[in-house]
């Protein structure tokens, strides 16, 4: 699984803003790899990107990373 996986799974997802938790769940991948992969995407600035409060069970509230596709 690489880069183009990722874009190309945002592409196909153009409206919603995701974590990077959804994306790997969307792709059947290690949640590590597609961090690796969203960081260079992002450094690169071919996608959106976001802070988030999300409310995460046990846990409760999060601040995380949202992304989205960008053009």
């Amino acid at each position: 699984m690489g880069q183009q996986d990722v874009y190309d799974f945002l592409k196909n997802n153009k409206t919603k803003w995701m974590s990077a938790r959804d994306i790997a769940e969307g792709l059947k991948a290690s949640l590590g790899s597609v961090t690796n992969n969203l960081k260079k995407l992002r450094e690169s600035k071919q996608i959106y990107f976001r802070m988030n409060d999300r409310t995460i069970k046990p846990a409760g509230k999060k601040k995380i990373y949202e992304y989205k596709f960008k053009r």
